[in-house]
């Protein structure tokens, strides 16, 4: 196939030309972005908070009226809970993984340091914690009860004894001896690290000390209170039904909400991701409307060109030209189209990741994500314009010469 003719020919059609190079190069540039966020928001959707999330069930309780303390109503609560068949434990928090609110705080290794601490999500809990969550303690020991002891709003968390996770303890002791070792959330009130888990998540899925986790031994004096349920398998939607009124049946004096007051940690996953799960979706609709719409146009142009050219290939037809020749010709010239569109949009695709790498704190996109997206756009260049080539190679060479 000789190039010369053809790039003449392009130059004859600069117009449609230069429209259809830029549209594949715009479609590049948005669709490898668009899919690297797609990507982006999958990985977080997925993401492990170290739970054995299966079989869990978080109630959200407000207590209603103002007793000097809540700590009997809560005790009595959790055991009206425990109690329940089909329940396997349970404990009551401030916070846990994807609940999107909670407490965290600073920690120094030094007890006259106020700066440059590590920052960790406290979460409250007792002995029947680590349970009931499913995470696994890989260095230490858990909770005693006698260890467990209530706070009130007055007061600033700081228990002697702790449970971190292995990353926070990382972090704060990288030497790799953080069990045993001493911890000041306060300034001047020591607490020592008991026990270490493999993996336990904030509440935030923003948060950019994602698995920084304190457990603390405490009962939080306080109205508004999560009770966490694991239930024995296959019992989850049973105590998923029931749960509301066994509270309700030991006291009335309570607020479960009706959004979000009882939910299995499936929706408690969804309502987190709900946001990235919609962005996904939006760009993925934009990716195929985009592929759509660049695939039109060059059906649309290439058309309209053997429209145009319906005399020339038939004088070509008549000297001698096979169908196979005017196919490759039509094939050649639209892959030299999309070729520049592509190389323009690798450009543009990377111009744009850097502009969004500064501007909304995006990763770096992959190299693989833009070279996948040079053979899509060819690859659709190609099935696009392969139609209206083969009705072109069609075009009979005493049709064609009639209107000569």
């Amino acid at each position: 196939m000789q190039i010369k003719p053809i790039l003449a020919a392009l130059r004859r059609h600069k117009a449609g030309t230069i429209l259809i190079a830029l549209q594949i190069a715009l479609t590049l540039a948005i669709v490898c972005n668009a899919l690297f966020i797609v990507h982006e928001r999958v990985d977080r959707v997925r993401r492990a908070t170290g739970m054995n999330e299966a079989n869990v069930v978080a109630v959200q309780n407000l207590y209603v009226g103002s007793p000097s303390t809540y700590i009997p109503l809560m005790k009595t609560d959790l055991q009206a809970i425990r109690s329940m068949p089909g329940v396997q434990d349970a404990y009551i928090t401030n916070a846990f993984p994807l609940r999107r609110g909670g407490w965290s705080t600073s920690a120094q290794k030094d007890p006259d340091a106020t700066k440059n601490g590590v920052q960790s999500a406290l979460y409250f809990g007792d002995e029947h914690t680590l349970a009931t969550l499913g995470v696994k303690l890989i260095a230490g020991r858990n909770f005693r009860p006698s260890e467990v002891v209530s706070f009130g709003r007055d007061q600033q968390p700081a228990p002697p004894q702790v449970i971190v996770t292995k990353a926070f303890a990382d972090k704060l002791f990288p030497e790799g001896n953080a069990l045993g070792k001493t911890v000041y959330y306060i300034k001047g009130k020591p607490s020592t690290i008991i026990g270490i888990v493999e993996k336990l998540t904030v509440p935030w899925i923003d948060a950019n000390f994602i698995d920084n986790v304190t457990i603390m031994p405490l009962f939080f004096d306080s109205s508004y209170q999560h009770f966490i349920v694991r239930t024995k398998p296959g019992q989850q939607d049973a105590v998923y039904r029931t749960i509301a009124n066994t509270l309700y049946g030991v006291s009335r004096m309570r607020v479960l909400p009706e959004k979000n007051g009882v939910r299995t940690f499936d929706m408690v996953r969804a309502n987190a991701y709900e946001a990235d799960r919609g962005m996904a979706v939006l760009m993925s609709i934009v990716c195929g409307v985009l592929l759509a719409i660049t695939a039109a146009g060059i059906v649309g142009l290439s058309s309209f060109w053997v429209g145009q050219r319906r005399k020339q290939i038939g004088v070509r037809r008549a000297l001698g030209a096979r169908r196979k020749d005017i196919l490759s010709y039509f094939m050649t010239e639209n892959f030299l189209i999309a070729l520049a569109g592509v190389v323009l949009g690798v450009v543009l695709a990377l111009g744009m990741n850097q502009w969004m790498l500064t501007q909304f704190e995006m990763a770096r996109i992959s190299v693989s994500y833009v070279l996948i997206g040079v053979l899509v756009l060819l690859g659709l260049g190609q099935a696009a314009v392969f139609a209206p080539a083969l009705r072109a190679s069609r075009v009979s060479p005493v049709e064609a010469t009639r209107s000569v």
